[in-house]
């Protein structure tokens, strides 16, 4: 397998098996995931409510059991744009190709067990760009303005990172304006600084701290101020020696980013100002994602575990931190058995889709080459010592 094949076969296999294995525990708290599963989740467990098709607030969902949720369906559906378009992409491409898909091509969904549209999927915030683009004809790159601020766009950026492997700023500017389609405020913000994150993670050699360092550079605002709360706590945590406890890390994680957090401390019932635009605020599933890469070096199985028992929006923390991990780590870091489980009981054809973006991420590159080159030497003649026209 080269090196390209590699990294991009372990960001999406980090972050289906982040996905179905948080889907499980997604919602509830530390204590709540404890109790239900006789202590830690370690790898691929059931519902949470053993009445799942009935039960509220989760019906009709078959969480749990390797089922993949709507971040990758929502990752996998923008490789589908890409492999399209066979270019970087912009907001106009979500409102031409990704919402005919979200609407008009059924697939298997595997928390309904059935063949679906993905937007009898996707939560409600996801919904609005139909909403919005779809029906309202707004103009995409500022479609997001009005929806809920949350992780929705966020969680399925990581294509962006690999067709922009090695470049975190070029990431992160693709990722914003593909977003603004869907989110605004610190919700776009993050698609862009966790698609920076992937881009640095990808590239050949990348350490922890090459991924650290990408994303302070790029990230304003709350978003800024939440990331670098959560990586000075996992600093502070690691200068004392860690935690015979092992959930420690995740209540030190939870108090860093609480400040920055709009949901509240209670996830089922946020406050009544949550999910609006802010200079000063953040998701709480990047930064939390990032602090995991951070205190576990990079090692995808502990980073997700932890992700997993850490409650509240697992299946998109586990996502972030699995695809980042993956980039690091290659697919020697993915535990094959996740990998396996996971891509049976969803029904996936990851193989075909880690083809499919590799052959994409080749292609783009290949032109992205020759555009430097095309640059380079625009810039060698009108920077020539005593140029003249």
């Amino acid at each position: 397998m080269d090196v390209l094949h590699d990294r991009v076969a372990a960001v999406l296999a980090g972050a289906a098996v982040g996905d179905a294995l948080g889907g499980a525990t997604e919602g509830w708290t530390p204590e709540q995931i404890e109790e239900r599963h006789g202590g830690r989740v370690q790898g691929i467990v059931g519902p949470f409510l053993a009445d799942w098709r009935t039960a509220r607030p989760i019906a009709p969902y078959h969480k749990g059991d390797g089922h993949v949720t709507d971040d990758t369906l929502m990752t996998h559906a923008l490789i589908e744009v890409y492999s399209a378009r066979r270019r970087h992409l912009d907001a106009y491409d979500v409102a031409s190709d990704l919402v005919p898909i979200m609407i008009g091509e059924r697939r298997w969904i595997p928390e309904l067990e059935d063949e679906a549209l993905i937007l009898q999927r996707v939560f409600l915030a996801e919904k609005w760009l139909v909403m919005k683009l779809h029906y309202g004809h707004a103009d995409p790159r500022e479609a997001g303005v009005g929806n809920v601020v949350n992780c929705g766009a966020t969680m399925y950026m990581a294509p962006v990172g690999l067709v922009n492997i090695g470049d975190p700023r070029g990431a992160y500017a693709e990722a914003i304006d593909l977003a603004g389609a869907h989110q605004s405020s610190y919700g776009r913000e993050a698609a862009g600084v966790f698609a920076a994150a992937v881009a640095a993670a990808s590239a050949p050699g990348a350490s922890v701290a090459d991924v650290r360092a990408a994303v302070l550079d790029l990230a304003h605002d709350g978003t800024a101020a939440a990331i670098t709360a959560v990586f000075d706590a996992v600093d502070a945590f690691r200068a004392r020696g860690g935690a015979d406890d092992p959930r420690v890390l995740n209540r030190v994680l939870r108090a860093a980013v609480a400040p920055f957090d709009t949901v509240g401390d209670e996830y089922r019932k946020p406050a009544m100002d949550a999910r609006l635009p802010s200079r000063t605020k953040s998701i709480e599933e990047l930064p939390v994602a990032l602090g995991l890469v951070v205190a576990h070096d990079g090692d995808l199985r502990a980073a997700v575990v932890d992700a997993v028992n850490y409650g509240r929006d697992a299946d998109s923390i586990a996502t972030m931190a699995g695809a980042i991990c993956g980039g690091l780590g290659g697919t020697a870091a993915v535990p094959a058995e996740w990998i396996d489980e996971v891509t049976r009981a969803s029904r996936l054809n990851l193989e075909g889709v880690v083809d499919e973006m590799v052959a994409v991420v080749r292609e783009i590159g290949r032109a992205d080459a020759e555009a430097a080159r095309a640059r380079l030497d625009a810039l060698d003649a009108v920077l020539a010592v005593g140029a003249t026209a």
